[in-house]
């Protein structure tokens, strides 16, 4: 993409949701995406209010995002309704949604001449599924798998596949929703199996996320036997007798993983966050 078109999108990325991920996706099909982060003190200023998450918090969850190509925090004195300056890059076309779309954005570009577009509803709608990235060429790298619900999802979760991914190839299995229920009661998930598989797999660390399709906390057993990985790793809540007594069974190396965020980032639960 040497000779790619530079696309921007300018925003807060508050609350990093699926929407968010929607429109960073389709934005990225135009050309290499470059994102342009608002900066604590202008979401303060343009919104009324300070993020709900830092602004360093919200960088790392865009880094990690597979369809961005390149990420700046955008000069403090940014106003919505123009592209701000950082790193002197010059843009070819900048994405809105349109709830975003406004004239005052649109004559911005005929000034500057900036191809302007306008993603509508209709455009970001669903939640695609990707297909397996490549695998490693390396003949000696490990296929690790990760079960979980990661239904409010949250930085603690990018890092536990950023970690998690440095053991080998890394294959995500998102429970189910009836599952889900059947472990965690009703009122659980607060995002449907398709949403959370979505918001899996746009994490880079992530070469595929599967839907579970068996029951109880072995509810991978059917994905497990096709991915057949060399390793089944957890952090310390997902520890469970279950886990580890399928894994010596069936010769599958057991990695606990300790709960710690990525270095000057608070720890998230989803929990916690439900309705944050």
């Amino acid at each position: 993409m040497a000779d790619a078109q530079i696309v921007v999108v300018t925003g807060s990325f508050d609350n990093f949701r699926s929407a968010h991920v929607r429109l960073l996706e389709e934005a990225s099909k135009f050309g290499k995406l470059h994102v342009l982060l608002w900066p604590d003190e202008t979401v303060r200023a343009l919104e009324g209010r300070p993020p709900k998450f830092p602004q360093e918090e919200r960088l790392y969850l865009l880094d990690a995002d597979r369809y961005v190509s390149r990420l700046s925090l955008a000069a403090s004195q940014a106003d919505g309704d123009s592209i701000p300056q950082a790193g002197g890059i010059k843009p070819d076309i900048w994405v809105v949604d349109e709830g975003s779309d406004n004239p005052q954005k649109q004559a911005y570009c005929r000034h500057h001449g900036v191809e302007y577009r306008v993603l509508t509803k209709e455009d970001l709608k669903g939640f695609p599924v990707l297909p397996a990235t490549p695998r490693n060429e390396e003949p000696a790298r490990k296929r690790v798998i990760v079960t979980g619900c990661y239904d409010w999802f949250h930085s603690g979760h990018v890092r536990f596949f950023e970690e998690v991914a440095a053991l080998g190839d890394l294959y995500v299995v998102v429970g189910h929703d009836a599952n889900i229920r059947l472990l965690k009661g009703e009122g659980h998930p607060v995002f449907s199996q398709d949403e959370r598989r979505y918001m899996v797999q746009s994490v880079r660390f992530v070469r595929q996320a599967l839907i579970s399709s068996g029951h109880g906390w072995m509810d991978a057993e059917r994905e497990i036997a096709v991915i057949k990985p060399d390793i089944y790793a957890v952090n310390e809540d997902g520890d469970v007798p279950e886990k580890r007594a399928f894994c010596k069974e069936h010769s599958i190396e057991y990695v606990v993983l300790k709960r710690i965020p990525k270095a000057g980032l608070p720890k998230r639960q989803s929990t916690t966050l439900r309705g944050f």
